[in-house]
């Protein structure tokens, strides 16, 4: 049995470098949307036993085949290929900005049915998810201020917010107070206010996790 050995703390503090890269390769957001179709499929499909039995028998050799290729944070390509959707980061929810100008970020977002709750409502954590990813871009795009962490997400789930549809988010920023960010949000379907949101967004200090 071998154990890995402890990753050292990176002299960057808290957050990956933003350096771009291409590692991974020309396929990696090929990658990428296959494991997105495989988790969306692995909740929605019913299959004979014997087909669950060799899917896992796969599933186990594709970890293996994986297994000696791990590395840090700094070094993986996830949520760096700036060339790809989310920067090629399989957790966030897709999404898509639309424009950012004086103060406001809008796009829209689609939730799968990886992220299905019950009934077809998509699972409340995954609206802080979504969520939290609109106010730390918005945080980017609206504010001359980097390396930013969020203090506090507070949301008001209005409706049933569905999966499998495109909706429309807004994120407003209300006011920068030196490292604070205060920002406030909505999902949209159509004209319909699914969730609002409010987040307060904190510039760390150097050298802070």
């Amino acid at each position: 049995m071998t154990t890995k050995e402890a990753v050292p703390a990176h002299e960057g503090g808290g957050f990956n470098p933003p350096d771009p890269t291409l590692k991974g390769g020309p396929d990696y957001g090929r990658f990428i949307d296959a494991l997105r179709t495989l988790q969306d499929r692995a909740r929605a499909a019913l299959p004979p036993d014997e087909v669950v039995t060799e899917l896992a028998a796969q599933l186990e050799a594709m970890n293996e085949l994986l297994a000696p290729y791990e590395v840090s944070e700094w070094d993986s390509p996830s949520g760096r290929r700036t060339d790809l959707p989310l920067r090629g980061n399989i957790l966030l929810v897709p999404m898509t900005i639309d424009s950012f100008d004086k103060g406001v970020l809008t796009g829209t977002a689609t939730f799968s049915r990886y992220h299905l709750g019950r009934n077809g409502a998509v699972h409340g954590g995954c609206l802080g998810l979504l969520f939290d990813t609109i106010f730390g871009t918005g945080s980017l795009l609206l504010t001359d201020l980097r390396k930013l962490r969020t203090a506090y997400l507070n949301i008001n789930y209005r409706k049933i917010t569905p999966i499998e549809k495109e909706l429309r988010y807004d994120c407003t920023l209300d006011r920068v107070e030196g490292r604070k960010v205060f920002m406030t949000g909505r999902l949209l379907d159509a004209d319909e206010v699914l969730a609002e949101a409010e987040a307060l967004f904190v510039k760390l200090n150097p050298g802070q996790p």
